[in-house]
């Protein structure tokens, strides 16, 4: 189903039960996948596969070339999985040839209007991007995570899963999994505790979470220290085990620390629910 204002180029292939609508222009490297919707005026080009049962509504632009300096014109690749959902004015580029070569999106994601994925983004499963999220090149977002409106995310920075950003907050560090994190500079404050519940969290695995959260980020000496600690203390705990080897994984780049001011209250407070 092609509206015949649409431009589709030779060499591009279009599964089953696609749908291009009015004014779409479809590039000749482009992939369209079983059960795609075009909604209307949207340009999808380069290197660029488009999974299975995804929506694409006016104005998103997909598989533009890198915002990069060092970009060199190679053939790089943007890959959006199945069954995602991307508003107006969508924008996602291909990666560049030192950052691997490839943009990628997991499936069932939500990107709301005017959200952005950088060059070189690694992008996981059932992940929400609120309006207006843009993330840096080479950034990595984990599944499950959930971006308010207007969060920033600088170039290489890490995103666990499970996190939960408030919106308006620029995250210039990684995050922990599982981690909730907030402020024009944004500050650790808690656990991200409605996801962990919505996921099927136990009691006892909140328990055990806030244990080694106050022991990594709240305790006494230095850090590398506690992280060994806690490795040891919730060694047969895989949550745990999760946090601490993403912070393992990250060598020397930079970790987003909790805010101490009144942090035990915005802990509770967030925990509380899960406790009754």
């Amino acid at each position: 189903m092609i509206d015949p204002t649409a431009r589709v180029a030779d060499g591009a292939r279009i599964g089953e039960g696609v749908e291009i609508g009015p004014y779409c222009l479809v590039g000749p490297q482009v992939e369209l996948r079983s059960g795609v919707r075009l909604i209307a005026y949207i340009n999808v080009t380069g290197v660029t596969t488009i999974g299975e049962g995804t929506v694409v509504y006016p104005f998103a632009s997909l598989g533009t070339p890198p915002q990069s300096v060092h970009y060199r014109g190679g053939a790089t690749r943007l890959v959006v999985g199945p069954h995602c959902e991307l508003r107006e004015h969508v924008t996602m580029n291909t990666g560049t040839e030192e950052g691997g070569g490839i943009t990628s999106v997991g499936e069932n994601c939500f990107f709301m209007v005017g959200s952005h994925v950088g060059h070189d983004c690694q992008v996981g499963n059932a992940v929400t991007f609120a309006n207006n999220v843009v993330l840096g090149g080479h950034v990595s977002v984990g599944d499950n995570t959930f971006f308010g409106g207007q969060v920033a995310v600088h170039q290489h920075a890490r995103v666990g899963d499970g996190v939960m950003v408030a919106g308006l907050s620029g995250v210039a560090a990684d995050v922990i999994p599982f981690g909730f994190a907030s402020g024009q500079i944004a500050e650790l404050i808690g656990l991200n505790v409605v996801g962990l519940r919505r996921r099927g969290a136990t009691r006892a695995e909140m328990h055990r979470l806030r244990r080694a959260y106050r022991a990594l980020f709240l305790g006494d000496g230095l850090f590398a220290d506690r992280v060994e600690a806690v490795a040891r203390e919730f060694a047969d705990d895989a949550s745990v085990a999760r946090i601490v080897a993403f912070i393992r994984a990250g060598g020397n780049r930079p970790l987003m620390q909790a805010r101490r001011n009144n942090h035990a209250s915005a802990i509770t407070k967030s925990d509380e629910p899960a406790d009754r």
